[in-house]
């Protein structure tokens, strides 16, 4: 089998970071996935030795890749105008959508005409999207399958595998928070400072590691309040870390007994949720959907109320002060992950879809495809 996905933006985000996963458990698989990008921030590095990768904003090279490649399914993620491309490709084959972004306002468009091709189905990486979808079609079966992490990559190192001289390093007696994620409106880096502010007026043993940020909209204007608020002594923001140095990223965090902070104001799932528990690092994030479908209030994370940076603090303070509480946190975040998020145990879902639309579009099953 042989699947295209298009999606405009090819980033170092969630949407990436899963469908890497997705592609590499297919392969074992036997289906081979392409991918089609008309805008590089960054993440080729991510993609590029797992997968073929089409990156082009030319009509007629897209239309021709979808003419030439005979694919079994494509899979459109949050690109509304990859419809007329494959309308205009005359291609036959299963259409299916995959709505990721979390802001009705920004959905819409992408979701307010196909262009006269008519999708099989609508995949949402959590209840909370499907929620937000269904307000936009109600004549598309919605199938939720949640993102999946390569548990044999992301995992908690042993302290032997941790390379704890690549960037970034623990500092002597601190305490890691790690911020993970563009810098932008809806991740909120404005409250990671105001976190930042009230933890460095109270203690001197936690350092904040911002991490990614380096072809975001709002960098300019991030970098301008950190240094103005002469946040840089607490917040270290490193722009570019290879995703491949991400697992060693979270064993510092857990070595130094921190935790991972989000402050994002609305999210389709979170991978780096998920990246953070399987590596043995608790979450600290706001009491949300679909927040609340990964992270367990008290035993593998702890939420704080909507954007209240005192709570915020607090909570953190809780896992980074009680080394027990920590380890307990470590160790549940860990089993949750391999028992609700592991590629193998989501992947399968979207697989058995996969086989029956183009089971279904072959004549070989009448089978309705439902949530």
């Amino acid at each position: 089998m042989k699947v295209l996905v298009i999606w405009r933006l090819l980033t170092v985000g969630g949407v990436n970071a899963g469908w890497r996963n997705r592609s590499i458990y297919f392969k074992q698989h036997g289906i081979h996935t392409e991918f089609l990008y008309t805008t590089d921030h960054g993440g080729l590095h991510i993609m590029q030795d797992i997968a073929p990768v089409y990156l082009t904003k030319d009509k007629q090279e897209i239309i021709k890749i979808i003419k030439d490649n005979a694919y079994d399914a494509i899979i459109v993620v949050d690109t509304g105008a990859a419809y007329k491309w494959i309308r205009k490709a005359k291609y036959q084959g299963p259409v299916i959508v995959e709505a990721r972004t979390p802001e009705l306002i920004k959905l819409k468009p992408h979701l307010i005409s196909f262009q006269g091709i008519q999708p099989e189905l609508i995949i949402v990486p959590s209840q909370y999207q499907k929620r937000l979808v269904s307000i936009l079609t109600d004549d598309i079966p919605i199938n939720v399958i949640y993102n999946g992490v390569d548990t044999s990559f992301f995992r908690a190192l042993a302290t032997d595998e941790v390379d704890f001289n690549s960037t970034p390093t623990i500092p002597k007696d601190k305490k890691i928070i790690g911020w993970i994620g563009r810098l932008d409106k809806r991740k909120n880096w404005k409250m990671l400072l105001e976190i930042a502010k009230v933890i460095k007026s109270e203690r001197d043993d936690v350092e904040i590691w911002l991490i990614g940020g380096a072809q975001s909209v709002q960098k300019e204007e991030f970098a301008a309040e950190w240094q103005e608020e002469e946040l840089t002594d607490i917040v270290k923001w490193f722009p570019v870390i290879p995703y491949q140095q991400m697992p060693h990223v979270y064993a510092k965090i857990r070595h130094s007994g921190g935790c991972t902070l989000a402050t994002t104001k609305s999210e389709s799932f979170g991978n780096t949720f998920i990246e953070s528990m399987v590596c043995g690092v608790p979450v600290v994030a706001s009491n949300m959907m679909p927040i609340t479908e990964l992270v367990v209030q008290g035993e593998d994370g702890l939420l704080y109320h909507g954007e209240n940076v005192q709570d915020a603090v607090k909570q953190i303070y809780s896992i980074i002060d009680f080394p027990e509480l920590h380890q307990q946190m470590s160790e549940a975040a860990m089993e949750r992950v391999h028992q609700n998020f592991a590629i193998e145990k989501v992947a399968d879902r979207y697989i058995e879809l996969l086989e029956k639309i183009i089971q279904k579009e072959n004549g070989s099953s009448d089978e309705v495809i439902g949530p």
